[in-house]
């Protein structure tokens, strides 16, 4: 392959050069284009076709069905790590030993606690609050209390602030989860682990004894695994692009947080258990609704199947359907609304129409059904994808600061009134 692309525009000829990355990925380099051309741009609504950035942290190969956080397979990261390693790897760049791990951990612990009038904003919320608004907001909040920017030269600034934001997130998932449900605000324990924490945070009730599910824990840990990264999305977009205009970690990831509320991003396990309740509203025949996603004229999409960017099996629902089946064994649930999905979930991996188009339950399909068993609200679905997702924008922010990368200012195409004088008001 040359290493030159080749544009023709009437009787011009412009030549790119390709960038090639280390899995063979190949971009034609446009950065020159509008000032080679006189003004010519590209446009590409969703930037499907468009490369915003080069990164050495997630590759992605939605064709094969591949996905590793810094070379390493999702499937090994998943069977054999805990997720803060997994979060270590993907903000420094390798798996820590155990020394580093550890020192990980202790500085993390001796951050948790959140300045109590954090406390007061969250009870300014309504109950009928959304978590996602709540969470945004309280992530937003904490950068009142840390104002100093942060110094990206600086190893052990930028060290800080990550381990800062790492301690105190957890809490303001586990504040959001008790507003809502009317329970009392609580902090970790130091003797456990970062996940354990995070489930004593969320769970633990006031008149009992908190004992770790190692079943919950484990499904648990893959989920905020297999959540940490997912490449240029949309709300990683947001953090990269919030962040190039110098603003700060927390605000960035506030950002963020908003652009995954949203229903066709991380909202997507959440619109799994709203179809499944509809299902279940209407009497519960999934063949009935089976047939009507196969109809093009009927307006019911199926929620949970297939993926944007993968054409082959989702490879983080492998993982985490056998997690699922776990977790449902374990807690014995008889839910009439996880019946409705195991129903869909046999059929769709049996139906010819559905295995042909490779339309297979995904990850959202599957942690809608763990977290549902493990007795988490709805809405609080998009919340947990948020905590697991934490560490990948943490880790494209840090990257795209380093890099110095410029700030982010999309071009457009007018389509809109040529020049046209201004009328008085009582003339027009």
């Amino acid at each position: 392959m040359s290493d030159i692309a080749k544009l023709q525009i009437g009787e011009n000829s412009f030549e790119f050069p390709l960038i090639k990355g280390t899995e063979n990925e190949v971009a034609i380099d446009v950065k020159s284009l509008r000032n080679a051309t006189n003004g010519i741009i590209t446009i590409d609504p969703g930037f499907k076709n468009t490369g915003s950035c080069e990164s050495a942290i997630t590759f992605l190969d939605g064709e094969k069905g591949i996905l590793r956080y810094r070379g390493y397979p999702i499937e090994q990261l998943a069977e054999k790590a805990d997720f803060l390693e997994v979060s270590y790897a993907l903000i420094f760049g390798d798996l820590p030993n155990k020394e580093q791990l550890d020192k990980f951990h202790s500085d993390i612990k001796a951050h948790s606690l959140v300045d109590d009038d954090v406390r007061k904003i969250l009870e300014a919320f309504p109950k009928t609050a959304h978590p996602m608004g709540v969470l945004s907001s309280l992530t937003s909040a904490l950068t009142a209390f840390n104002p100093i920017s942060v110094n990206i030269e600086s190893r052990e600034d930028m060290y800080n602030a990550i381990v800062r934001i790492l301690a105190k997130f957890p809490v303001l998932v586990g504040w959001t989860m008790r507003k809502k449900k009317g329970l009392h605000l609580n902090y970790g324990k130091k003797s456990l682990g970062y996940v354990e924490n995070i489930m004593y945070m969320m769970f633990k009730e006031p008149n009992e004894d908190f004992q770790v599910n190692p079943v919950i824990k484990n499904a648990l840990d893959k989920l905020l695994i297999l959540h940490a990264d997912h490449e240029q999305n949309c709300s990683t977009s947001t953090v990269r692009i919030v962040g190039s205009s110098h603003a700060g970690l927390f605000a960035s990831l506030s950002a963020g947080i908003s652009a995954l509320w949203g229903p066709l991003h991380g909202g997507a396990n959440q619109a799994v258990l709203e179809m499944l309740e509809a299902i279940k509203a209407d009497g519960g025949d999934t063949k009935k609704y089976m047939a009507k996603a196969k109809d093009k004229n009927d307006p019911f999409r199926l929620m949970g199947f297939g993926h944007r960017v993968y054409k082959n099996f989702d490879p983080r629902a492998k993982i985490i359907k056998v997690a699922a089946d776990e977790v449902l064994n374990d807690l014995g649930v008889e839910d009439p609304i996880l019946n409705i999905a195991r129903g869909l979930e046999q059929e769709a991996l049996n139906d010819p129409y559905f295995v042909e188009r490779k339309l297979y339950p995904n990850v959202d399909f599957y942690s809608g059904i763990i977290y549902r068993a493990m007795g988490i609200p709805v809405d609080m679905f998009t919340v947990m994808f948020a905590l697991g997702r934490l560490p990948g924008w943490i880790a494209q922010w840090k990257e795209m600061r380093l890099n110095k990368e410029p700030i982010g200012r999309p071009r457009q195409i007018y389509i809109g009134e040529n020049i046209r004088p201004f009328v008085d008001i009582d003339k027009r």
